[in-house]
């Protein structure tokens, strides 16, 4: 036997909406916190990870290129490696072999 009962069947439809509106306030709270935050970010001036990867090669390939000229230069002036060796500081640097006096 089966009784009908319309309190009951009302207070389920009723909480049934009830979960559908707080998970729809759900939802939307969350969105709004989302554009909320890419507009904090926006207005922090990060960058992209794209930016930072396309800057990055653009440095490497700046050094490598300074490198290739320097190595140019170098070979034009007819500079050795050994003469761009710095001496530490406080000892004097050697003089050439024609520049010495030679000891009595």
């Amino acid at each position: 036997m089966q009784s009908e009962n319309r309190f009951f069947d009302d207070l389920a439809k009723m909480v049934n909406g009830v979960a559908g509106t707080v998970a729809g306030a759900g939802r939307e709270a969350e969105t709004a916190m989302r554009e909320r935050a890419k507009e904090w970010i926006g207005r922090m001036d990060f960058v992209s990870r794209e930016e930072f990867e396309a800057v990055k090669q653009m440095a490497a390939t700046a050094r490598a290129e300074a490198e290739a000229l320097k190595a140019r230069l170098d070979k034009l002036e007819g500079v050795s490696k050994a003469d761009t060796v710095r001496t530490p500081p406080g000892k004097p640097a050697a003089k050439p072999a024609a520049a010495r006096k030679p000891k009595a």
